[in-house]
């Protein structure tokens, strides 16, 4: 008895994650055929094959199932937002300790190498004395080495 629950429990879970799934692009031989059908009926509606795979095929294209929305946190008290991502609170490199200059042990290196070492010696200093102000080394859009190379290019 406790086996056939289980397996029907499976299976119920299956079938609600099959449902709620993502619609997920068309495979190319999928949307070729598509195509094929799409040309022979007259209804492409002057799309060349890029513009068609692109409208049709992708993950971005429109899908033909209804979007559950999302339930709202006041439908649901158990379910909390989600917390803020370190991106919505901006870190200003302007508290950071940069180094003024490029470090005479690295005046022999080609200036790139030498800018790259100097800052990664400074930021190394920095974490022990916390003084990054939350920069991490390299990110995306500016992190310290960025900041960093910024301002000794400059110098």
């Amino acid at each position: 008895m406790l086996v056939r629950n289980t397996f029907g429990a499976v299976l119920f879970g299956m079938a609600v994650g099959a449902a709620f799934a993502p619609a997920q692009a068309l495979t190319a031989r999928e949307c070729r055929a598509k195509y094929k059908e799409a040309q022979q009926a007259g209804t492409l509606g002057g799309l060349k094959w890029n513009d068609f795979r692109k409208a049709k095929c992708s993950d971005e294209a429109p899908s033909q199932v209804a979007a559950v929305p999302p339930a709202s946190t006041a439908a649901n008290p158990l379910k909390t937002p989600p917390p803020a991502s370190p991106a919505a609170s901006p870190v200003t490199a302007s508290a950071a300790v940069f180094p003024k200059a490029v470090a005479e042990k690295y005046a022999s290196e080609r200036a790139g190498t030498a800018r790259m070492h100097t800052c990664r010696d400074q930021y190394q200093a920095n974490k022990a004395s916390g003084a990054n102000a939350g920069l991490p080394w390299m990110k995306k859009g500016g992190g310290y080495y960025s900041e960093c190379a910024k301002r000794l290019k400059g110098a």
